[in-house]
């Protein structure tokens, strides 16, 4: 009997770090919060995922590019699992994820419900523009500051 040693659960989380959000290419689907749980069960790889609301559009890209980074890592027998509750919220974010949203030029969520500062200028003078933003999760703003417009990641 031939037996294939199963990567470990931690490899295969770091191996998701390396997964984009694909409408945030700065920041993986793991520091987005959106990777729910990786377990093996049996031979199979499940992965869970949530949604950062429902009906996002991204889901099915990030299955897609989920399964493919592990395709490349061996790994042939994979379910991918979408679950909707508990509900996603921006408290999942990793510290690093928050980090990378702000270099990348979106304010990170706040429990305030605005942005604390221009991830440009670091200005705290902002200014909303529109509750609606690039993507159903953002809302555009505008610094007072350097006049620069922005994206904020709305609390969820």
């Amino acid at each position: 009997m031939v037996t294939v040693d199963m990567p470990q659960v931690g490899d295969i989380w770091s191996w998701l770090e390396a997964v984009p959000d694909p409408e945030i290419p700065v920041i993986s689907v793991v520091d987005l919060g959106v990777v729910r749980d990786v377990a093996w069960q049996d031979d199979k790889l499940q992965i869970t995922i949530t949604p950062t609301y429902s009906g996002c559009p991204a889901m099915s890209v990030i299955a897609m590019d989920i399964e493919t980074e592990l395709l490349k890592r061996g790994i042939n027998k994979l379910e991918i699992k979408t679950r909707i509750a508990p509900v996603w919220t921006t408290d999942w974010l990793s510290e690093k994820g928050l980090a990378k949203l702000e270099e990348y030029g979106i304010a990170p969520p706040q429990a305030a419900g605005e942005p604390e500062r221009c991830p440009n200028c670091k200005s705290s003078s902002v200014e909303k523009i529109s509750q609606f933003g690039s993507t159903p999760c953002k809302a555009q703003w505008r610094c007072k500051e350097c006049l620069e417009p922005f994206d904020y990641f709305k609390c969820i």
